[in-house]
């Protein structure tokens, strides 16, 4: 049986680790071509290897890097269908808006919003020959929280991604190509781990607020993405789809 991908190109950024590697595992298993891209060489390679697909070293924040990733999945293939704009950072000089400087604020805004921009500006135009594609952006379950734990410029750049996902989705819907924005929950990537679930404290004050208990597997939202990325979610675009084990729709969570 053919799967939901099946002959399709697919870019994903960050895909060398957490929930971009479990994203190009899922796609593959669904018959894309993956281009794994990121930041750290070795860590594309390893996933594009694995997966039996491209990679791509590449800075997110750095425009010409971005028109050179597209530029070249396309010379290479013929054809751009998927993009997952996932890339981001959540640096420890993130916090409130009390103690975070502006060089933390602007580097956080830079690697998780203006990178998406990016890759959607570059993107678009290959799809819009195509009259198809699909772009997922990654945002978060914090853009729709409020957080007294808070990572300010994170949370603010997950909005971003939020209105930016929207207005894209709602200016290119009739050309084909569908725009939406995927709000995980806390997921236990490496980086989330080493944030928070390796002080039990810091962990337990964020699992009492998710009614599932516990943190999200990157396979579980690989298998989201995967769904965003393929023609089930045919109608759906401008979206906020929100994976998170409840917490947004929580107020007090079971005992």
């Amino acid at each position: 049986m053919q799967g939901r991908l099946e002959g399709r190109v697919a870019v994903i950024t960050g895909a060398g680790s957490g929930i971009g590697l479990a994203t190009a595992r899922r796609f593959a298993s669904e018959g894309a071509r993956v281009v794994a891209a990121d930041l750290n060489g070795d860590a594309a390679k390893a996933t594009a290897d694995e997966v039996g697909g491209d990679a791509v070293t590449v800075d997110v924040a750095d425009e010409q890097q971005v028109r050179e990733l597209f530029d070249g999945v396309v010379e290479r293939h013929g054809r751009l269908d998927v993009a997952f704009n996932n890339a981001g950072i959540s640096p420890p000089d993130d916090d409130s808006i009390l103690a975070t400087g502006i060089e933390a604020w602007e580097r956080v805004m830079t690697v998780n919003t203006t990178s998406v921009y990016y890759c959607c500006k570059y993107a678009i135009p290959y799809m819009q020959r195509q009259g198809k594609g699909s772009i997922i952006n990654t945002a978060s379950f914090v853009a729709l929280l409020g957080a007294a734990t808070s990572q300010i410029a994170y949370t603010a750049s997950k909005g971003a991604v939020l209105s930016m996902t929207r207005e894209l989705g709602v200016q290119f819907a009739r050309e084909g190509i569908r725009v939406n924005a995927l709000c995980p929950g806390p997921i236990a990537t490496p980086l989330l781990m080493e944030l928070f679930a390796k002080d039990p404290e810091r962990a337990a004050r964020r699992l009492v607020h998710v009614p599932m208990g516990r943190f999200g597997k990157p396979e579980e939202i690989a298998a989201a993405v995967a769904f965003l990325a393929s023609d089930d979610s045919s109608f759906m675009t401008a979206n906020t789809f929100v994976v998170d084990g409840g917490i947004t729709g929580a107020y007090v969570t079971p005992l």
